[in-house]
């Protein structure tokens, strides 16, 4: 029998003092919509030395909470193949080297500022999503699925990044029986300059071209194209206002700790009212 551990999966990152409910759901129907198993990794960070009452405390808790979650998703789909791992190292650094095997990580998040990112020694989404060598969802409230239909949003830029985001937010809208809204935002220069409706009437343009060839492969997937005038993050977040989620992508990895991320990127995890998908440029590009 071949290992579970090696077959496809989508990993949820399970907070050990509270378990994003909204996260497990969201792994939980992903793996559903894509046949693929689901595997709860929570780590515990390695403060003391093992066996002393703090850590065994820690780690009594993490399983506890680990429980919690794996009961949660069992309740919600019964049938989903489902494993759980406890493991005793950095959370952040543990799910980073998960990524390389995972097809999808997804995480929870108390939307601390950026100040309490950087200064918390349990803040894992920014490092995660800034490293991961998958996509990476971090989900701080539910997809709308009032919408009719339900849609999914993408940021273009005409950068390879944004050409994997697509792709992504194509085949997310594919599962879920949704349009693609893909978002090219134009920052206002702080000098107006050159022939605003010509450059306009170019990002149209390129905007098409960045979706047109996935017709064929998702011809299900109705997509619609909007150039708009305004701060990426802030188009951004209103377009996807009450969308199923919000797709980006990722522009090269982290630095040494991690804590680097575009500023699109960046400004979504703290913006955006639905979850927001991250996509890493693919390798050699």
């Amino acid at each position: 029998m071949s290992d579970p551990r090696n077959r496809p999966h989508i990993t949820v990152g399970v907070d050990p003092l509270k378990p994003s409910l909204l996260a497990l759901a969201w792994g939980a129907d992903e793996a559903v919509h894509r046949h693929l198993a689901v595997r709860l990794l929570l780590a515990v960070p390695q403060e003391e030395h093992k066996g002393t009452p703090h850590h065994v405390a820690l780690h009594q808790r993490g399983a506890d909470s680990l429980e919690a979650a794996a009961s949660f998703v069992r309740a919600r789909h019964p049938d989903l193949e489902l494993t759980t791992h406890l493991i005793d190292a950095s959370p952040a650094l543990s799910l980073c080297h998960e990524s390389a095997k995972a097809h999808m990580i997804v995480l929870g998040t108390r939307r601390l500022s950026r100040v309490e990112e950087i200064l918390s020694g349990g803040s894992i989404v920014v490092p995660v999503t800034a490293q991961s060598d998958c996509p990476v969802v971090v989900v701080s409230d539910p997809e709308h699925i009032t919408q009719d239909p339900p849609y999914v949003v993408v940021g273009v830029d005409g950068s390879v990044s944004s050409l994997a985001a697509v792709a992504q937010a194509m085949e997310e809208a594919s599962l879920r029986g949704a349009t693609v809204h893909a978002v090219w935002a134009w920052p206002r220069p702080v000098f107006p300059h050159g022939d605003e409706s010509a450059g306009f009437n170019e990002r149209r343009r390129l905007l098409s071209e960045s979706t047109a060839g996935w017709a064929d492969k998702y011809s299900d997937v109705r997509v619609t194209h909007e150039v708009v005038r305004g701060h990426p993050v802030e188009e951004l977040a209103q377009s996807s206002e009450h969308a199923l989620s919000v797709v980006v992508g990722r522009r090269g990895r982290g630095g040494y700790t991690g804590m680097r991320l575009g500023s699109v990127v960046h400004g979504l995890l703290h913006r955006a009212v639905c979850p927001v998908i991250t996509v890493p440029t693919p390798p050699g590009n």
